[in-house]
Formats: C-alpha cells, sequence, structure tokens
C-alpha cells in the first residue's frame, strides 16, 4: 500500500513525487515506457549521434524546483547559448542575445525600433512579474465561495499599486492578439517575427489570432544558468533533466518503476483508490497523473465515476498544437546564404519564419492542407555546445516545426505523408543555407501522430492541451478544478494540462504535491 501513485515520470510526475516523498509519504512512480522522462528526453537515434527526442531548450525549468530537487548535484549542468537567436532573412539577419546585441541588431535594421524596442521592454516589465508570482500557485477557483476568497484577495493584492496604464497592459497581453501588440511597437517584419514565434510555438494559431499575446508571454518567464530570459541547453540532452529528477527522487525513497501502463484508476467509494497496472492493482491513498486530462478521463478514469458534465468536458478538451519535431545528423555545419562563416549564430535558436505574414500563411496553408508547405522552423544545433551528442566533426540539430495538423482528413494518415513532411522540412533549411540537404546523414522523425504514440501526447498536443484564454488559468484544465483536485475525490492533475500549462517547468508537479499535502493535514481529513 503506497500513500501516493504517481502516473507517469515525465518531469512533472518525478517533481511531485519528490515533494511528496521529502514530506514523508510513501510514493510509487508508474511509467509505461522503458525510461523515465516523458517528452524530456534523449535518444542516440543514429550510431554515434545524441539528441533531445521532443523537448529541446531549456529556460522554463522552474529555480525554485531545480533547487530544492538539488538538480545540479545530481548530474544536471546547463550552459547557455553563445547567441540566443538568428533569423535568416532575405538578403540579412537578425541576432538577438545579451550584452545588449538585441536592441543594437533592432536598431540595425530600423532605426526608429530601437527606441520602440525599450518601451516594448518597459511593457513587459509592467506583466511578467505578475504572471510569475502566479506559476507556483493555484489560481482562484471561480464558484468556490468563501473558501476561494484568500486566492482572489491574493490576485487583488498583487494588482494594487498598477497604475491604470499598466493594468491595460496586462489585459491587452492577456487577451489580444501578438499581432495587434508588435505590430503597434515595431516597424521592421524580422523583429516582429523575432517576438511572435513565441507567440506560435506549440500553439495552432494565426498571429492574428486573440491570446496569443499570452502564448508569447508564457514563453518569457523562464531562465537559463541563472540569467533571466535567456535560453540554454542541458549536457546530455532534455534526458539530462528527468535523469537527475529521477536520482533525487529515489534519493528521497520513491519508487519508480518502469515499463508499467496504468490501465485504469481505481474508485472505490466514490473516491480515486489506486490503479490497475500490468493486470495488477496498486492500491493507494492518492493517484495524482502527470497525463493529459483528456487522456485521463477517457481512457483512465473508469465511465461513471464522475458527472456526466465532466466527461463531456474533458471529452472536448481541445488538444492540438499542430507540432512536427525532427532530428538529423549532419556531416557539417550549415552555411547560410546571409551569414556563411562558423559563427555564435550557429548556437542559437535559428528562426526561420522571418515575418508575421510568412507565420499567418502557414497556419493557413496548414488550415487548408493539412500541413505547411513553408513551416515555421525552430533549429537547434546542441553539438555546437555540447559535443558529447556527435562524433567529432558532425553535428546534430534539432527542428521543431509548425503548422502540422494531427488531423489531415479523410483518407491521408501521418504514416503515409511524415517523410514528404520531413523533406518538406529540409527543403525549407536548404533554401536559407544552400547544400543542409546534401549534409543529412540521418534523421528521427516525429509527427503529431507519432508524438501522440510514444508520449501520450493527445492530439501531438506537446502542452497537454491548447493554450487558448478558454483553457488557461482558473479554466485549466475546467473550472472548479484548476486547484489541482480534479472532480473525484482522492485524484489530482500535476501534467501540463493544469495550470501554469506546458513546457518544462516542473510548475504543475510541484503545485499538485502542495495541494495533495495540505489535503492530509488532519483537519482536512476529518472534515
Amino acid at each position: 500500500m503506497h500513500d501516493a501513485i504517481i502516473i507517469g515520470a515525465g518531469h512533472n510526475g518525478l517533481t511531485c513525487a519528490f515533494y511528496l516523498a521529502k514530506k514523508g509519504l510513501k510514493v510509487a512512480v508508474l511509467e509505461a515506457a522503458g525510461t523515465v522522462g516523458g517528452a524530456a528526453v534523449t535518444d542516440e537515434f543514429l550510431p554515434g549521434f545524441r539528441n533531445s527526442a521532443a523537448a529541446y531548450t531549456v529556460s522554463l525549468l522552474n529555480p525554485t524546483v531545480i533547487r530544492d530537487l538539488e538538480l545540479e548535484r545530481h548530474g544536471l549542468k546547463v550552459v547557455l547559448r553563445k547567441t540566443d537567436n538568428f533569423l535568416p532573412g532575405d538578403g540579412d539577419y537578425l541576432l538577438a542575445g545579451r550584452g545588449g546585441l538585441t536592441r543594437r541588431e533592432i536598431a540595425r535594421h530600423v532605426k526608429a525600433d530601437g527606441e520602440a524596442y525599450d518601451r516594448y521592454i518597459a511593457e513587459l516589465e509592467a506583466v511578467v512579474p505578475l504572471l510569475k508570482k502566479w506559476l507556483l500557485k493555484a489560481p482562484p477557483e471561480v464558484g468556490a465561495g468563501i473558501g476561494g476568497l484568500p486566492k482572489l484577495l491574493g490576485l487583488g493584492r498583487d494588482m494594487v499599486g498598477l497604475s491604470t496604464k499598466e493594468i491595460r497592459i496586462v489585459h491587452d497581453f492577456a487577451t489580444r492578439s501578438e499581432a495587434d501588440i508588435l505590430n503597434r511597437h515595431f516597424e521592421g517584419d524580422l523583429t516582429k517575427a523575432l517576438f511572435g514565434f513565441d507567440g506560435v510555438v506549440g500553439n495552432f494559431a494565426s498571429p492574428d489570432a486573440p491570446g496569443t499575446a499570452y502564448v508569447l508571454l508564457h514563453h518569457l518567464f523562464g531562465e537559463a544558468a541563472g540569467v533571466p530570459g535567456a535560453w540554454g541547453h542541458a549536457l546530455g540532452g532534455m534526458g539530462a533533466i528527468t535523469q537527475a529528477m529521477a536520482a533525487a527522487a529515489r534519493e528521497a525513497g520513491v519508487d519508480i518503476l518502469l515499463n508499467t501502463p496504468v490501465e485504469e484508476v481505481i474508485v472505490d467509494k466514490h473516491r480515486a483508490a489506486g490503479v490497475v497496472a500490468g493486470g495488477k492493482a496498486w492500491r493507494a491513498d492518492v493517484v495524482v497523473a502527470g497525463v493529459n486530462p483528456k487522456l485521463l478521463f477517457d481512457r483512465l478514469v473508469p465511465a461513471g465515476a464522475v458527472e456526466a458534465e465532466v466527461e463531456q468536458r474533458m471529452t472536448n478538451w481541445k488538444c492540438e498544437s499542430a507540432t512536427f519535431r525532427m532530428n538529423v545528423a549532419l556531416a557539417e555545419l550549415p552555411k547560410f546564404t546571409v551569414l556563411p562563416k562558423k559563427g555564435n549564430h550557429h548556437t542559437a535558436g535559428i528562426i526561420m519564419a522571418p515575418s508575421l505574414d510568412y507565420m499567418d500563411k502557414a497556419y493557413v496553408d496548414a488550415k487548408r492542407d493539412g500541413w505547411s508547405k513553408q513551416p515555421i522552423i525552430e533549429m537547434l544545433i546542441p553539438s555546437t555546445l555540447d559535443p558529447s551528442l556527435a562524433p567529432k566533426g558532425k553535428h546534430v540539430a534539432s527542428l521543431f516545426c509548425q503548422h502540422f495538423r494531427y488531423d489531415l482528413g479523410p483518407g491521408r494518415s501521418w504514416d503515409s505523408e511524415r517523410d514528404k513532411a520531413a523533406d518538406a522540412i529540409i527543403a525549407t533549411v536548404d533554401s536559407h543555407a544552400p547544400g543542409f540537404a546534401r549534409s543529412v546523414l540521418g534523421r528521427q522523425i516525429h509527427s503529431p501522430l507519432d508524438l501522440e504514440r510514444r508520449f501520450g501526447l493527445i492530439g501531438g498536443d506537446i502542452f497537454h492541451g491548447k493554450m487558448g484564454l478558454d483553457q488557461l488559468f482558473s479554466a485549466r484544465p475546467m473550472i472548479g478544478a484548476s486547484n489541482y483536485r480534479m472532480p473525484l475525490p482522492g485524484l489530482y492533475l500535476c501534467g501540463s494540462g493544469a495550470h501554469p500549462g506546458g513546457g518544462v517547468t516542473g510548475a504543475p508537479g510541484h503545485n499538485a504535491a502542495r495541494a495533495v499535502l495540505a489535503d492530509r493535514r488532519p483537519w482536512k481529513r476529518r472534515r
């Protein structure tokens, strides 16, 4: 008998397990795959070539989680990109990075955009700290009555002191499109593309869609190697993060069982009382799920265990990030037409989407045709920072691509189109760096369907559910259940389908553990 069973050894499941075990609970993590990590794993996809298989870069991992789990002591080392971003355009390029590089580059393209950048950063400084305060808190529960007052008062306190202008800025970023905001500030297409990329990462939407401004913000919460807003690389790939988490969890006393897929949540006397895995019943006081909430209620919670309305809402939970993920082994570094020499730009996030109009066209084409023939691509070449990933003189590259629909329509399947789409992605990179296609020695492909099959990402959604306005904050995963307590007593949610949402943050795992521990207080149990 365990105090808690965790479904899934992804980064949030491992984080939650650690916090529970440190408070003396007997915890078991049951994982379907043969390794820990969920979508944060490192594969050897070609002999001698290793890379992160799905999640691919570090910034959003919460500093509190890093510190509490002592991830560095358990082997995690994060190094910074030498240049944060590189955008090749038509005859020119844009670089972004620390030490004033971003502003200088923006002003080089359009002088007035340099001052506009200062104003834009000032707006971000008004809203990002406010949102960061709620990363490690449950959002206010709508309809919670007097019990929800402390959270509502807390939100009110955080808003006190903001000027009317600052409140307008918060409202704009929470509700408007990124195109609205970026077009208001900037003239240069590459500058708008630099910031606009964050609004469509894992988000099947046009930059003109309301809500994309919030998704943009969601990618600005983080830091790497202690540098706010920076992006970095975990030496050994993203699997190094979850291997360190697993080591911390095991040291705290957590049992981690691999190749143990959960088949059903046990419901006894109207509460979750364990799981069935491998035909065996695992009894526990509570069950904490690190999976997509749609998967949880459609496949694992028995029919009739929750109200019909809850079942219907979870059946209708929207899942589609339209993400296609590739790794390639390279014989040499790509030579970009606009910047052909080897340099720090090869360590950057290389964004191949030179304007908001380009991003909109990629969305429109995918909506009409299933996937974009000229996709939005961010390419990283982590072997420039971590030579252990490839043989000497060779390299690996991650290709994170939008927009590729999960459902291609009648008579079409990703099993028959995945290689064609991969060819189009490589051709797009080759158009910026001639010779790239010839340098590819091998590739690993994860279409949206592959992401679902391998990682349990329903609809191929990397965030466990769309990050739209109707699925955020107090509505994630539904109103009345945003505090990690599901509408079945004893069942909790610790994955990215809970607040604050997707990315390798550890925040949902941290917050879910706090909810479990709060409910184990003696007065709570008596009530």
